[in-house]
């Protein structure tokens, strides 16, 4: 079996035709604390090391966001991964498609996207250090 090269969920996007107003009803009926930039992040600690925090991200977005990438995909995960380079050269050589924009850094740490063998984007992302 090959070793994971994922380490955890790093958030859930889904389109909405009303974002705000979507976002309103899961913190009215289900009490997630939606916070001013359209979502929020469940926050725990790693089970092998309880001092390393992380997150994971829950938002909506847009119906028409191009963010998701062509298509009427509504959903849209993102997994956690160490070393986003390692991992992005091991799925070029394995036929796998990569978005041709290449890895992105951000303030929020390092994201590509991918699509999985049935064609659905996923978003991978190595967070930055102590997150």
């Amino acid at each position: 079996m090959k070793k994971s090269r994922v380490t955890g969920l790093g958030g859930i996007f889904f389109k909405a035709r009303n974002p705000s107003k979507l976002g309103a009803w899961y913190q009215q009926h289900l009490g997630l604390p939606i916070e001013p930039w359209g979502g929020f992040a469940f926050r725990w600690r790693d089970a092998k090391n309880p001092k390393k925090k992380g997150s994971t991200a829950w938002s909506t977005f847009a119906a028409d966001t191009k963010y998701f990438g062509p298509g009427k995909q509504a959903l849209m995960i993102n997994y956690r991964v160490a070393n986003l380079k390692q991992v992005i050269a091991a799925l070029k050589k394995e036929g796998v498609w990569i978005d041709p924009k290449g890895i992105e850094a951000s303030d929020f740490g390092k994201f590509a996207w991918v699509k999985d063998g049935e064609g659905n984007r996923i978003e991978l992302w190595e967070p930055p250090k102590g997150c």
